[in-house]
């Protein structure tokens, strides 16, 4: 019996060799909360508000406002970039991290998206379409959790750097040839958000099957 189990601890520490590290699901090393990531992320959650509150001031459509509503969307777009890639590179990856910086990231588009809606600077479809997204998404991954990760993909990123753009775009007072520009980008922002999201089903559902048929052998 003893053997037994030797050989099965030893069969799992290969297979967890072979499929190599999970940032997500592995157990997180000893890192301290307080970090520079952790900071970057806690600094674009505390951006969210000030965003909101610099956007709707002067009735939401003063062009010095304006302004400076996306610089501020700018800077938290910015720390999104950025937080994730010295945790990683610094080895500062913790289990908060992990949990605020989606949130994080999904605070500041849905705050951005919905407040352009309610000034009338943007249709509603576009927001109701690129927030069920992200959520389905964010469920999906819980769903899936325990069979796999999703990894995030090129079309993802796109995604996310089609949306900051766009949004960027529609946050400045612009008008004319710039006003098109914006809208021509945020179309692409929502076909490339809705093209993912398939893509996403696709991989849970593959994702789950696959751990099911590996279950039954």
């Amino acid at each position: 019996m003893t053997d037994r189990i030797r050989r099965a601890a030893s069969e799992h520490r290969l297979a967890a060799t072979d499929r190599g590290p999970d940032h997500i699901t592995d157990p997180v090393d000893a890192v301290p909360v307080v970090n520079i990531a952790n900071a970057l992320t806690v600094f674009r959650i505390v951006l969210v508000p000030v965003f909101v509150v610099v956007l709707f001031v002067g009735g939401g459509h003063d062009t010095g406002w304006r302004i400076a509503a996306a610089i501020v969307f700018v800077v938290a777009a910015i720390t999104d970039r950025y937080d994730g890639r010295l945790a990683r590179e610094r080895g500062l990856i913790t289990d908060f991290g992990k949990l605020a910086d989606p949130i994080a990231d999904k605070a500041l588009i849905g705050a951005a998206l919905v407040g352009l809606s309610i000034l009338g600077d943007l249709a509603w479809w576009v927001t109701v379409v690129i927030l069920v997204r992200e959520l389905g998404v964010t469920g999906l991954r819980f769903w899936v959790l325990r069979h796999g990760v999703i990894p995030a993909s090129r079309g993802g990123k796109l995604k996310t750097l089609l949306q900051s753009v766009a949004i960027g775009l529609y946050l400045l007072p612009l008008a004319g040839a710039w006003h098109v520009v914006a809208a021509v980008v945020m179309g692409a922002a929502v076909v490339v958000t809705v093209i993912t999201g398939f893509d996403y089903i696709w991989q849970a559902v593959a994702l789950r099957r696959g751990s099911a048929v590996a279950a039954r052998r």
